[in-house]
């Protein structure tokens, strides 16, 4: 078994550990998958962002079949674009006709109103942002259980996330996190994920406490939450 690592954070009690145990009552687990592929669940809501995507598309992230034979029925799916590091309509196919589920994505951001008024104390808010390889690429801000999850996929854009307040956790692609730096935006979050890294990208030394790069796949991030 793999050596328990925790991570605690000034700002915000976060707990990053290697393997996939989940004990807690009270608290979002998100799981790191690997590129921008995320599994999310409070117990009740399994929530899956960019994922699946095809496995180690454009020489980003591999992930084991057992991701996939892991999928419980009615899961959501949520998708910043179709870009095949991000999706696989394939395999979504499959998973549909197995497990059930609703999907959303740049297709059909304007139904995601039906998901928010059918799960108690959550909501997930599409933002139309740039990505210069696609058309149409959307961020999210998720609010669950009154913590703020921002997801940015693909975009480089800080105009819309420059204006968003009081998010708990922010996922940010590199060059969206270098951009931020470059230009001197603040970015009103208490923790950041880096993820969309390739397998052996190198990450360098100096960032604050409150910046974790997601390098190992199946990290798993708890926020806890009160009732």
């Amino acid at each position: 078994m793999k050596n328990i690592k925790k991570y605690i954070f000034l700002i915000i009690s976060f707990i990053i550990i290697s393997n996939f145990g989940f004990g807690q009552n009270n608290e979002i687990k998100i799981k790191f998958i690997g590129n921008c592929g995320l599994y999310m669940t409070d117990g009740d809501l399994n929530l899956y962002l960019d994922f699946p995507y095809k496995s180690g598309a454009h020489n980003y992230m591999e992930y084991d079949s057992s991701e996939l034979d892991s999928i419980s029925n009615n899961s959501v799916f949520i998708f910043t674009h179709r870009h095949s590091d991000h999706y696989s309509k394939k395999i979504l196919r499959k998973i549909k006709k197995e497990h059930e589920g609703k999907v959303f994505g740049n297709w059909n951001t304007t139904e995601l109103n039906e998901l928010n008024n059918s799960v108690n104390d959550f909501t997930v808010k599409a933002i139309k942002t740039s990505h210069k390889f696609t058309f149409k690429h959307f961020s999210y801000l998720i609010t669950w259980h009154n913590k703020k999850i921002y997801i940015s996929g693909d975009t480089g854009s800080l105009e819309e996330l420059s204006k968003l307040k009081g998010i708990d956790l922010a996922f940010m692609n590199p060059w969206l996190f270098m951009n931020a730096e470059k230009e001197k935006v603040t970015i009103d979050a208490k923790m950041f994920g880096i993820y969309h890294l390739y397998p052996d990208q190198k990450i360098g030394e100096g960032f604050p406490d409150n910046v974790h790069f997601l390098t190992e796949q199946n990290e798993i991030i708890l926020i806890p939450y009160n009732n």
